[in-house]
């Protein structure tokens, strides 16, 4: 089949195959023979109930796509030409039906959201869609994955967006250290504007710095409108990618977070999974979509496990599919000789005690034992992890990371990350552990995002749920340690590891690589104008 095919009238079949097989980083795949192979057929009354839950292929493909034939032989396109058939309004009430959220972390209704920026469209500009790539959070590698696998998915989910709401542009927003991913898109977007597809609505690649907040919606936004990713106060569909008014240069304030009619238009942010299941959603219909997983979190979620597991990798699950059951598929369960004691989500939300690895992984599922699913990266720990140089190697990630806008964020982020460190080195006291639980009480007084928060929950959650961890360090019956490296990944290996942004433990808390930190907070050294990435 051509890659000329009319994507305003092809719509496929596409059949699902649970697979025996886990995503490398370098594209290729590795067979696990111990998984069951089932066919799931489309649609509610076909679906086929599987003994045991496992791999499934919707979003997450079997095989690197190498070319733009190769996507549409596969039928490529069909979620565009369905959704070319529907128009704005019906596709938007398919995706409010089929229950999608968004795969960034957060979980909120898309259907809701496109609604939402459709409903606020503005007379002077059409909106843009920004498709967030900017992964950052510790133990996640999932979005790479998808675009190093399958980039024209996530660029076809990208036009049904734009259709939806009226937007004449999609941008992609990538960390430059990307290189893989930008090539891939680049190759993917040029085969699709040689084909047409792209000749209503324009696809570019923007790229941005290696900071964590790059990856949070306001600060990716600062960031296409060429400033820092310093998160700013506004509505949750901020105004920006274009702006209007006396000085648009500004940082975003009062007059970009108010909508008004012919102000700036809104831009509608979605993260690279979430838009990699819109064609097969829109091609199959809700019904199809809501096959899988629950009433509350239907679909499947890719889903990374690192940590303290045989091997490390990323995989598609059913959504709904118990936490230890994750582990077991996807990282193959302990190292030999070992047990699993706890799990985290990045470090968006708290610790998991093992106990408790039997909640299905949904969102409403993972809420109810006081955690959350976040982006599906579980970071594993084992009887030979020091909880308490996790708690602090979390808390340093975070401080560091703070912009400084919000000063109790910052300070008493740097506070606690500091006094846990020296309770791990065996230089703390009852003070240094009174004074994390004071600090974590106000560390997100007055925080304009949700990192301050996070701060909370996950040191917060380790005290209580493995106090001893920090009494052996005070009573000195516990070796000494170093901050755990909870960091973000730069790639997996074909071998099955994690491979850490290992350069980030270098890195100072004003954003720089310096050999000493000048103590201001990147909020005031970059608006001095300091460059705004680092990274060496």
């Amino acid at each position: 089949m051509s890659s000329a095919i009319d994507p305003r009238t092809a719509v496929p079949s596409l059949p699902q195959v649970r697979k025996r097989s886990l995503i490398n980083g370098d594209g290729t795949r590795t067979s696990i023979d111990a998984l069951w192979c089932v066919v799931v057929l489309a649609g509610p009354e076909a679906r086929v109930e599987a003994m045991l839950m496992g791999l499934v292929t919707r979003v997450l493909s079997s095989e690197p796509v190498a070319s733009l034939d190769d996507y549409v032989d596969a039928g490529g396109g069909g979620g565009l030409a369905a959704a070319r058939k529907l128009g704005p309004r019906a596709v938007i009430d398919e995706v409010e039906a089929s229950g999608l959220r968004g795969r960034g972390g957060a979980g909120f209704p898309t259907g809701t959201k496109w609604r939402t920026v459709a409903g606020l469209a503005s007379a002077a500009l059409p909106s843009t869609v920004v498709v967030n790539g900017a992964e950052g959070e510790p133990g996640t590698f999932k979005d790479r994955t998808l675009l190093r696998a399958n980039p024209f998915l996530v660029v076809e989910g990208a036009l049904i967006a734009a259709l939806a709401v009226g937007a004449d542009r999609a941008v992609v927003a990538l960390k430059e250290s990307f290189t893989r991913e930008r090539a891939r898109l680049e190759t993917a977007i040029a085969e699709l504007q040689a084909a047409g597809w792209l000749d209503e609505v324009a696809v570019g690649v923007a790229l941005g710095p290696g900071e964590y907040l790059f990856g949070e919606e306001t600060g990716l936004l600062e960031v296409l409108d060429g400033r820092p990713p310093f998160p700013r106060i506004s509505p949750p569909y901020r105004y920006g990618v274009d702006e209007t008014g006396f000085d648009p240069g500004e940082p975003a304030g009062t007059e970009m977070a108010q909508p008004g009619p012919g102000g700036a238009p809104p831009a509608l942010v979605n993260n690279v999974e979430t838009l990699a299941n819109l064609p097969g959603l829109l091609a199959e219909g809700a019904d199809w979509f809501r096959a899988l997983g629950t009433a509350e979190s239907p679909g499947t979620v890719v889903c990374t496990i690192t940590g303290a597991t045989r091997r490390h990798g990323v995989a598609e699950i059913e959504l709904g599919t118990p936490l230890g059951e994750a582990i077991q598929l996807i990282g193959l369960g302990p190292r030999p000789g070992h047990r699993l004691v706890a799990a985290m989500s990045g470090v968006a939300n708290p610790v998991v005690p093992a106990e408790q690895f039997d909640t299905p992984v949904t969102y409403e599922d993972m809420l109810a034992i006081g955690s959350g699913l976040g982006a599906a990266g579980f970071i594993v720990f084992d009887d030979e992890t020091d909880l308490a140089a996790v708690a602090a190697g979390a808390s340093r990630f975070l401080a560091v990371e703070s912009c400084g806008q919000c000063t109790p964020c910052k300070q008493d982020g740097l506070a606690i990350a500091e006094m846990l460190t020296r309770i791990c080195a065996g230089e703390g006291s009852d003070y240094d552990l009174s004074g994390v639980t004071d600090r974590v009480s106000t560390v997100a007084t007055g925080a304009r995002c949700f990192l301050a928060h996070q701060q909370q929950r996950v040191v917060d959650s380790v005290l209580r749920l493995f106090p001893e961890a920090f009494d052996r360090h005070l009573a000195a019956s516990q070796p000494t340690a170093q901050p755990e490296a909870i960091l973000p990944i730069a790639d997996l290996s074909a071998g099955g590891r994690a491979e850490l942004d290992l350069a980030q433990q270098d890195k100072q808390p004003d954003w720089s690589y310096d050999d000493t930190d000048s103590g201001a907070a990147p909020a005031d050294r970059l608006a001095e104008g300091g460059p705004d990435d680092d990274t060496p």
